[in-house]
């Protein structure tokens, strides 16, 4: 498969990885927009959140159970924000469902 994120996890692209267990690879977005910005992606391929289903759900749900703990981790006691895109609308860069956790300041209340 000729998926980023999918050879980031498999380790033939290099990461600053923060976290990982059996469902879960989390590492830094290498262009950061707040001080802290590590991208959350499950371990299987899954494109979007359109593509969420009974049969991979368990994934996203290992994700959120795990987003708590990298952001203790990382320092985000004051708060965070949490943001995955979908299809080109939503400006979706990499084809492999991702959440976007961001913190470290006070971030906007609303988009530009």
């Amino acid at each position: 498969m000729d998926c980023l994120f999918c050879k980031i996890i498999a380790g033939d692209i290099p990461s600053k990885k923060v976290y990982e267990n059996e469902y879960v690879y989390a590492f830094l977005d290498i262009n950061p927009m707040a001080p802290v910005h590590i991208l959350v992606v499950p371990k299987v391929h899954i494109a979007s959140a359109d593509e969420v289903s009974a049969e991979n759900s368990a994934y996203v749900a290992r994700i959120f159970e795990a987003i708590p703990q990298i952001a203790a981790e990382a320092g985000l006691a004051n708060g965070y924000r949490v943001i995955t895109n979908i299809g080109a609308d939503g400006c979706q860069s990499v084809k492999h469902l991702h959440f976007h956790v961001l913190g470290g300041k006070q971030l906007p209340d609303q988009m530009a």
